[in-house]
């Protein structure tokens, strides 16, 4: 099984920045997908992925109907089913890591990509990704895999975490 990172905290403790900065200050070659809020007159509405590759998609948003919903989102499983699948896939098979951000309840209302996250951290390549903090069935099953870091981040840790995390991608990242 491969070994995996993932990232855990509260909102806005820059877990998704803390591993853009690895990833840029490692090079590694890396794939998958970001998770990005989208805000409007600094109010956030909902979230899209952005994939690596530059492909994006909304996932939840305050005016999607939808009867996937967390809180006051809509959440669009055909766009994670197709753009951040797609991008998980395309890593496991083209890259050295695969991103993965992010493994929460929106993205768990999701069959496929559930399996996905399945493939991705049972195939040789690193698994680089976020995970919710918040207890949930199938999240709490991921981190009791043998293999995975969990590291809960906070405004305090951030320069340790990004340290530590650059020395594993050094030491497992090709």
């Amino acid at each position: 099984m491969g070994q995996a990172y993932l990232l855990t905290g509260m909102p806005g403790t820059g877990k998704t920045s803390i591993i853009k900065q690895a990833i840029s200050q490692s090079n590694c070659n890396a794939g998958g997908f970001f998770t990005q809020e989208i805000r409007n007159v600094g109010i956030r509405e909902g979230f899209r992925i952005v994939t690596l590759d530059d492909k994006e998609g909304v996932l939840a948003h305050i005016t999607i109907d939808s009867p996937f919903r967390v809180g006051k989102y809509g959440v669009d499983i055909d766009v994670l089913n197709t753009t951040g699948i797609d991008a998980i896939y395309d890593a496991i098979e083209h890259n050295d890591i695969v991103v993965i951000d992010e493994i929460g309840k929106m993205e768990l209302f999701s069959p496929r990509f559930i399996q996905a996250v399945q493939d991705a951290l049972s195939s040789p390549k690193k698994v680089l990704g976020t995970i919710t903090l918040k207890p949930h069935p199938l999240a709490d099953t991921i981190r009791q895999i043998r293999n995975i870091k969990v590291t809960e981040l906070t405004r305090n840790n951030q320069r340790y975490v990004l340290a530590e995390m650059l020395a594993w991608l050094a030491y497992t990242g090709k």
